[in-house]
């Protein structure tokens, strides 16, 4: 087996060259909903160097889960999503009934616009954690505060949600988001699961369902890191309007997402138009923001 796990090493450090420690891949780290190629950013030096701290302990001990798990998602991070799904489905080999494996390797097949793959590991994941005690999942890219508000369980729940929700799948999407906001009852949680929750319900026609997920929202929450979903909620409660929502980055795919869809939920067609036309001309498209948009344009807004 570790001889397995060390000629696998050699394959996917064989991309590294001397000048740099990330691999180095001229072609496309995705196709997009629409047919387009994808490239990765230039990661910055700091990410380049966490990268290669996880690296290191991975040549070291290919075998060790920790190593596995930790290497594909610094992988992951650094943009090669391909790579990160290679690594992830190397360490099932060694260890096929570890969750995490299927929980971040269906993480990447979303980013990769797999969706039925996605699903596949993330029910695969659900599975495997019945009738285990959830756990707090270490932050790769921690927030501000360096405190992490997620857990095993809860992103299972999250991902295989998401994944059901960019196929359309309604039905799939209210389950995996539901069983997600049972998961932890810390603010962020609530608010991250409800967001989608609330849109899930309005694309369904049950805007008194999408109410009820309001219910517990407030201005006040202790929110750590999803400020951009808890902004959102408020502005379904009507207590921000359009111009108070702001973001950068991933947060700012977030809050534009969730404004594009809730002018098309709401019949302003044009107005949809216009807000997933300037998120799909950014450039972020790993997020889930931008994905969501991809799909939602196919499959409301294109003839």
């Amino acid at each position: 087996m570790r001889c397995v796990a060390l000629l696998f090493a050699c394959i996917v450090l064989s991309g590294c060259t001397q000048e740099a420690s990330i691999p180095l891949d001229p072609e496309p780290a995705a196709i997009s909903l629409s047919g387009d190629s994808l490239f990765s950013p230039k990661p910055s030096q700091d990410l380049v160097e966490r990268y290669d701290v996880r690296r290191e302990a991975y040549v070291v001990d290919p075998t060790n889960i920790e190593n596995i798990i930790w290497f594909g998602r610094f992988m992951a991070y650094v943009g090669d999503y391909e790579e990160a799904i290679s690594i992830y489905t190397q360490g099932m080999d060694l260890y096929p009934e570890d969750a995490r494996l299927y929980r971040h390797r269906g993480h990447r097949y979303i980013s990769v616009r797999k969706f039925n793959e996605a699903i596949a590991d993330l029910e695969k994941a659900a599975e495997l954690i019945e009738g285990t005690n959830n756990e707090i999942e270490p932050d790769g890219m921690p927030n501000a505060q360096g405190i992490p508000v997620s857990s095993l369980h809860g992103n299972i729940w999250y991902h295989l949600g998401l994944a059901y929700y960019l196929k359309h799948d309604l039905e799939g999407a209210l389950r995996g988001f539901n069983n997600g906001r049972a998961t932890s009852e810390n603010a962020d949680n609530l608010v991250s699961t409800s967001h989608w929750l609330y849109m899930i319900h309005r694309r369904m026609g049950n805007t008194e369902a999408a109410n009820r997920v309001l219910d517990p929202i407030s201005s006040d929450m202790p929110i750590i890191e999803n400020v951009a979903y808890h902004q959102l909620l408020l502005f379904y409660k009507g207590e921000l309007s359009e111009e108070d929502l702001t973001g950068e980055g991933s947060a700012g795919d977030a809050i534009t997402y969730g404004v594009a869809n809730w002018h098309l939920y709401n019949g302003h067609q044009e107005r949809a138009k216009e807000v997933y036309d300037e998120l799909l001309n950014g450039s972020s498209w790993a997020s889930f923001g931008y994905i969501a948009a991809e799909s939602d344009v196919i499959e409301y807004l294109e003839p």
